[in-house]
This record gives C-alpha cells, structure tokens and sequence, in this order.
C-alpha cells in the first residue's frame, strides 16, 4: 500500500476516534449548564445531584478527548509535511483563536467546575459550568472554520510556487466567514449536543428500566429530551442549508452523494441504493428529480452530475460516500422520530410505562455518534481529490520523505493505545453509570429512587 493511502488512513483513524469525545463534551456541558441552572432557580436537590453526576462523566469525555486530539497535530508534520506547509498560516490563525477564546475560557473554569463545589457560591460554580460548555463550543468553532476553508477557501493569496507554495491570510474574517463555516459549525454544533443528550437519554432510560433512582431519572430524561427533540428538529434544517451550499460551493460531492452522473440534467433523491460506479447507474428507491427540487424548488432543474467533471477532478470513492450520506440522513429522521414520539407519549402520561421505548432509549447512544462519523467521512472524502478544494490535491500533500513501513508502525501502535483509551474509557463511565447519581450524597438514603 502506498504511502498516501497510509498516511490517509492514519489521519482517518485517529480523527474518527479522537471526534467520540469533543461532541459528548458539547452535548453533556449543555446539560449540565440546564441542570445547575435549575437547582438555582429551584434549590431542588435532584438538579445539584444530576448536576454532580454528569459533571464526573464529563471530565472523563474532557480528559480522553484532550489526549487523543494531539497526536493529530504531530501527525501535520510527520506526514502531511507540503499540506502543513501551505495551510500553516490558516491554521496558525485559527488555532491560535482557539487557544485564546477556547482554551483559554476552559482552563480558567475548569478546576472550579470540578473541585469547586462547597468552596465557591454557587453562582459562581454556574458561571464556571457555563464557562467551561461555552469553551467548548468556541473549540469547536475554530476547528470547523480551519477545515472549511479546506473547503471553501477564502481571504487569502498563495505565495511561492511548486512544494513551497502556500496561503496566506488576506483578510482574516474572510477567511473565518468562507462560504461554508456557519452552516457547518451549526450543524457540527448540533450534532454533539445530540450525542450528549442522547447519552443522558441512554443512562436514565437505563435507571428507569431497572427501577433504580427513578424519580430523579424521569427529570433528567425529560429535560433530555427536551433538548434531543429540539436539536434533532433544527440539525434537519441546518442539514438542508450545508446541502445547498455543497450544491453552489462542491457541486461534484453533492453529485457524489447521490450518485447523479448525468451531464447538468435533473437528479433523483435517493432514500436508499448502491452505486454502481463503471455502469454509472444507481439502484435503489428514489423520488425522481427530487434532488432538483430540494436545491432549486423545481423537480426539472438541471444539476451538474459527475459527467461533467473530469475523472481525475471528482472523488473515487463513489459508492461509499452515497452509503455514509445516506446513512447520516437515515440516522437523522429515526432521531426526530424516536424524540417527536417519546414528547408525544410524555404529553399523554405514557412515557414512562412504554418499556419497549425506554429500552430502544437505552441503546441509543450508538445513532448520533454514528451520524456524527459517516456526516465527517462524507465531508472529507467528498472533498477527494482535493486536500484544499481546487488548489491542493491530497495526492501532492503528503511528506515525500516518509516510507510506508513507519507509517504502519504508528498505525499499530496508535490502534493498541487508542483502543486501551476506550476500554479504559467505557469501564470508568459504566463504573459510574452502576453506581448511580447518589455516590456522594449517601445523605439522601432516604429517597425511595436508593
């Protein structure tokens, strides 16, 4: 195998596993912020004791996700030496944003959200809560900003030429605002709060099928999926407007992704099929020309198929795109499926007593993490063959100097080591998930729910 390939691996690998952590972080710092906010308001000692659970879940989310994010940027300069190279002035910025705004905010509440509690008012341990979550999602938004301009540059000029080519920032707004960053950076934003809603979901559902801590349980399941339905309902309209921005912006990946090859002719919108990419023909079920119609309102208007770019200008893998696109979308409507029914049945008085929804519940964790990875691998291979959308291809960004056997030996070494961080990982959180909310307030034995 080729060092390309290798390298590309690599990166896959340990980005998919390092992007577990970072939206569970997001997702449970939302609900944390909720959930001291009303012990606040209220002075209910259920919210201060949920609050007190998911903040020691959090901290392992935080802890795992900071670790496993660094070796991805020794990674630039190992083997992505021509990319580093020529995205270093983007990047720099942006990731000196985010040490500034995001790290910056999280290191100074982080310690007084973790081991504030009893030596601070409890104001101020909110503010901290608040603090922390807010670091978070400042995190996010610079690194969304760094790969979207991957995909719509903007703000900049290219400086050298050949290997010592790069870009250099221009106006850096420009290059904040590109043409795809907000509607990213929304989507990406909600679809890590739905991973820690749907988290907070899967444990109390959990609770409540067991008969244990159930009244505390029914609370923190409520406000959940308060929450899960909310962001689950917007998540579809955020993923309509990144579409038709894929439509104006990356017109071959939105081909790709619903294997249109017909030259500039109205497209079908699939609900499910396999690609046949030699035959150029997609077998499946379909809505005819309802692609048209979603990006022009018009089931006859014309679309660029993949006929209209030249072979080496589009992305290869065709067929797995189509399935990972597909496969978020699928994961998306059983969400707002699964949430618009369960605040159905909570409004006539049946949630609680559908065990058969309360078990699915439990399993649910699973659905936003996988929409969260194939929406991430749909992205970046859509963007094949480019590494920077039309001016760097992936195939000229790679270090010339790295053979394919070091690669593989860091490859084996990262999947031994990062597969003892999720083992280590799900242990602690199902250590704490069996042990319950009340582990510090034996004090509260007498609740009917210990």
């Amino acid at each position: 195998m080729d060092v390309e390939i290798l390298a590309r691996i690599q990166f896959a690998f340990t980005i998919a596993f390092h992007y577990i952590y970072p939206p569970l972080s997001i997702g449970i710092g939302l609900i944390m912020v909720i959930f001291e906010g009303l012990y606040l308001k209220t002075g209910n000692k259920d919210y201060e004791i949920l609050t007190r659970f998911w903040i020691k879940i959090f901290a392992l989310t935080f802890g795992i996700g900071v670790a496993t994010g660094i070796i991805m940027e020794f990674e630039f300069g190992t083997n992505w030496a021509v990319y580093s190279r020529y995205v270093g002035d983007i990047f720099g910025s942006a990731l000196a944003a985010e040490g500034l705004f995001a790290f910056g905010l999280e290191s100074t509440f982080l310690g007084i959200l973790l081991f504030g509690w009893n030596r601070v008012k409890p104001w101020v341990h909110f503010v901290s809560t608040l603090g922390v979550f807010l670091g978070s999602m400042f995190s996010a938004v610079w690194i969304v900003v760094a790969n979207s301009w991957q995909q719509t540059p903007a703000g900049y000029h290219i400086v050298g030429t050949g290997l010592h080519a790069r870009a250099e920032v221009t106006d850096f707004w420009e290059m904040v605002f590109n043409p795809s960053s907000v509607d990213r950076i929304i989507h990406t934003w909600q679809g890590a709060i739905l991973a820690g809603a749907f988290l907070v979901l899967s444990v109390h559902a959990y609770y409540i099928r067991k008969g244990r801590f159930v009244e505390i349980s029914k609370k923190a399941f409520q406000i959940s999926l308060v929450v899960a339905t909310l962001f689950s309902l917007t998540q579809l309209l955020s993923g309509h407007s990144t579409a038709d921005g894929v439509a104006v912006n990356q017109p071959a990946k939105l081909a790709t992704m619903e294997g249109h090859f017909q030259k500039n002719s109205p497209a079908d919108l699939y609900l499910l099929g396999w690609v046949d990419k030699e035959k150029q023909t997609v077998t499946g079920i379909g809505i005819p020309g309802g692609l048209s119609f979603l990006v022009h309102q018009d089931f006859q208007a014309p679309i660029k198929g993949l006929n209209d770019f030249l072979v080496e200008d589009r992305p290869s893998q065709i067929n797995a795109i189509f399935q990972f696109y597909h496969i978020m979308v699928a994961i998306g409507m059983l969400l707002i499926g699964m949430t618009l029914y369960a605040s159905f049945l909570w409004w006539r008085g049946k949630l609680f007593e559908t065990k058969w929804l309360m078990w699915i519940f439990s399993f649910s964790v699973i659905l936003p993490q996988i929409a969260n990875q194939v929406g991430w691998f749909t992205a970046e291979m859509g963007r094949q063959p480019w590494v920077v959308y039309g001016l760097l291809r992936t195939s000229k960004a790679f270090s010339q100097e790295v053979a394919s056997n070091q690669i593989v030996f860091s490859l084996v070494l990262f999947t031994v080591v990062y597969s003892l961080l999720l083992v280590l990982f799900l242990y602690s959180v199902n250590k704490k998930i069996k042990h319950g909310p009340y582990e510090e307030a034996v004090a509260f034995s007498n609740s009917k729910n210990f």
